[in-house]
């Protein structure tokens, strides 16, 4: 697929006063769509990443990482817009298991770094380890969005999809561990400690 260009030329259309807004097909749905959830969700997630973005202390290397991230997260949006089937005649832009490819071989990379662990890792560290954590409950939660959604009757989700989102979150989470100073600074869950 070629480039897509994007003209934004307005930003308020005033089309969306009601409720309503457009999926990437130009049909109508309401603002509380299952699709437009799951997307809004992804939407959240790039935010998150964006202001992770913005700390110290975040390796350069895992800024390259997060800023494609951010791009294919957009692709991601893209993608749920427009529902499979509903094309239009239309290429649309979609995830392909190259997204999944790519964020497990980053995860790889990162995972070699890192020392076993011996106990789950509580949220927390440093801040940008902390942000990281954040935006990796965020994809959960979007992913969780996605599976309900491809779970309804005429709404389906490509399993690419679903899969990049499954490995984002595994990514943030070793990427988190990476920046608490390789898994030294990793916050450890003490089972029953405060019993």
């Amino acid at each position: 697929m070629g480039r897509v260009t994007v003209n934004l030329t307005r930003i308020y259309t005033k089309l969306g006063d009601a409720g309503e807004t457009h999926l990437g097909d130009m049909s109508r749905v309401p603002k509380t769509h299952p699709r437009i959830e799951a997307y809004g969700e992804i939407d959240e997630l790039n935010a998150q990443v964006g202001l992770t973005l913005t700390l110290d202390g975040l390796h350069e290397r895992y800024g390259q990482w997060l800023k494609q991230v951010q791009n294919d997260l957009f692709d991601l949006g893209a993608d749920l817009s427009v529902p499979p089937g509903a094309e239009g005649g239309r290429e649309r832009l979609r995830v392909t298991p190259d997204y999944v490819t790519w964020l497990e071989h980053a995860c790889d990379e990162v995972n070699e770094t890192l020392k076993p662990l011996k106990s789950f890792v509580l949220p927390g560290g440093t801040p940008a380890a902390a942000h990281l954590h954040l935006a990796r409950t965020i994809c959960r939660r979007a992913e969780r969005i996605m599976v309900e959604l491809a779970a309804q009757p005429d709404e389906p989700v490509s399993a690419p999809a679903i899969q990049f989102m499954n490995r984002l979150s595994d990514f943030l989470f070793v990427a988190s561990r990476f920046v608490n100073r390789n898994g030294a600074g990793d916050v450890l869950w003490v089972p029953g400690q405060n019993r």
